[in-house]
C-alpha cells in the first residue's frame, strides 16, 4: 500500500501552513460523523489529509469528540501514517510551556469508556499496546526536531483525563509524584484506535502550562499565552516530516497489529458486523 500521511490537529492547530488545499470531503462512517470535513491538501508533491479534532472553531469538547469516526475516516481515505497534535500541561520543571514533547507512553485516568475501540460488539479483539507509539515515526520525528531550532523533550508519559475541567491541585501533585510527564484530555483514544486500524501513529504534545501543581491556577488565558510558541514548533516539525515523507522502510508491527489480536472466529460474525468491520478485518476473513 502506498504511504499517505494524515494530521489530526488539536487546540491551536486548526490548519496546515504551506499546504495547498485540493479538496474537502464530508464522510459518513458506521460510527457516526467525524469532527469536521477532511481537508485534502498537497505539499512538496505529497498528498496530505488533515482533520481538526475539535472542529473548525473548536466547538467539540474532548469527551464529545467522535474519535472512532475520525480515525475510521482517515483509514477510509487511504491514510497509513497519522501525526496527532495535542495540547498538554507539564509535570516537570524541564518540560517548559512553549515547548513540545514527543510522547511515547500513556496512563489512562478516564472514568468511562469513550469510543476507544472499533470492535465493541461480536468480536473479542485485544491489541498489543505496551508500546503505543510507532517506533519508526517517533524516531523520525526526533531526528527532524534535532535539526530544527525548537525546544523539545524526546519522550514522556501522557496522563489522559476526561475533562473538561482541569485537574485539582491534589490530583496534579499526585500525577507528578508518579513520575508522569504531561497531562491532556484526548490523545489515548486516538492511539488505541490507530493501533486497531493498523495505522502508524505518533503524537506531538504542545506544552502550554505547568498544570496546578505549580501554577496558581490553570485557565484558558494562560494556556493561550503559551500556545503560540508551541504551535510554531509543532508546525516546523510537521513541515519537516512532510518534506521527508515517506521514509525508508522501518521495521515495526503497526501495519499488522490485528494479526495477533483476534480471539473470536471472525468468520462467524453476523453480516452486519462483517460489513461494519470490513475496513479493518477484510484481510483476516477467510
Amino acid at each position: 500500500m502506498e504511504a499517505k500521511l494524515g494530521i489530526i490537529g488539536g487546540t491551536g492547530f486548526y490548519d496546515l501552513a504551506g499546504v495547498k488545499e485540493i479538496n474537502s470531503l464530508t464522510l459518513k462512517t458506521p460510527y457516526g460523523d467525524p469532527s469536521d470535513e477532511y481537508m485534502i491538501g498537497e505539499r512538496d508533491g505529497k498528498e496530505i489529509v488533515f482533520l481538526p479534532r475539535h472542529g473548525r472553531g473548536h466547538t467539540i469538547l474532548p469527551m464529545k469528540v467522535n474519535y472512532r469516526a475520525n480515525v475510521y475516516g482517515m483509514k477510509k481515505l487511504g491514510v497509513t501514517h497519522i501525526i496527532s497534535i495535542s495540547t498538554v500541561g507539564s509535570f516537570k520543571e524541564e518540560i517548559e510551556p512553549g515547548s513540545i514533547v514527543f510522547v511515547d507512553q500513556y496512563f489512562d485516568r478516564t472514568k468511562k469508556q469513550v469510543n476507544d475501540t472499533f470492535f465493541d460488539e461480536g468480536a473479542a479483539i485485544h491489541i498489543s499496546f505496551g508500546d503505543p507509539i510507532c517506533p519508526c515515526m517517533h524516531g523520525q520525528l526526533l531526528k527532524i526536531a534535532q535539526d530544527l531550532d525548537v525546544k523539545y523533550t524526546p519522550s514522556g508519559t501522557y496522563v489522559n483525563i476526561e475533562g473538561p475541567a482541569f485537574s485539582t491541585r491534589a490530583e496534579s501533585k499526585l500525577y507528578r509524584s508518579w513520575g508522569m510527564s504531561v497531562i491532556g484530555m484526548t490523545n489515548i483514544y486516538e492511539a488505541k484506535l490507530c493501533r486497531e486500524a493498523e495505522l502508524h501513529f505518533a503524537t506531538i504534545a504542545q506544552v502550554t502550562d505547568y498544570d496546578s501543581w505549580k501554577e496558581e491556577s490553570v485557565d484558558v488565558p494562560s494556556i493561550m499565552a503559551n500556545l503560540g510558541k508551541a504551535t510554531e514548533s509543532a508546525g516546523k516539525v510537521v513541515t519537516g516530516y512532510i518534506k521527508k515523507f515517506p521514509f525508508q522502510e522501518c521495521r515495526c508491527a503497526c501495519q499488522n497489529a490485528l494479526e495477533t489480536a483476534i480471539v473470536s472466529d471472525i468468520n462467524r460474525l453476523k453480516p452486519s458486523l462483517k460489513k461494519r468491520y470490513a475496513l479493518f478485518l477484510d484481510k483476516y476473513f477467510n
